[in-house]
């Protein structure tokens, strides 16, 4: 199945997103990368590195993002990782795209699947 990371410069928002996607589809891994290395706010390159790692069970990782450096740390931890083919950063909004991404990994979607469907959140209408 299709893991997911979580990255967001509030660590208490990246925790409570987790705790819904478990809720919504415990069997599929979603990791918190959310804050710096030592619990505050902001991102961390290598906290992401070692979360896609942990994440990694063979059918790929896509990272979730929320603003500004979390993109870039994103894409500097996917420079780290040795193997990288399999790990993809969707762009999308973090709350939707990583609910619906929950939702089609759960179902057992290929990486390029569960992407596509996080990057179609943008175009979800709350409000008619």
């Amino acid at each position: 199945m299709v893991s997911l990371v979580l990255v967001s410069h509030s660590p208490d928002i990246s925790k409570g997103l987790k705790k819904m996607l478990d809720e919504a589809q415990p069997e599929v891994t979603v990791l918190d990368a959310g804050g710096t290395d030592d619990g505050e706010m902001g991102t961390s390159a290598i906290k992401i590195q070692t979360s896609i790692e942990k994440a990694d069970h063979g059918d790929g990782v896509v990272i979730l993002v929320d603003f500004g450096s979390s993109v870039m740390n994103a894409e500097m931890a996917v420079e780290l990782i040795e193997d990288a083919h399999s790990v993809k950063i969707a762009d999308a909004p973090l709350i939707e795209g990583a609910y619906s991404a929950v939702m089609e990994a759960g179902f057992g979607k290929s990486l390029d699947e569960v992407v596509e469907s996080a990057v179609h959140a943008k175009d979800m209408k709350k409000v008619q």
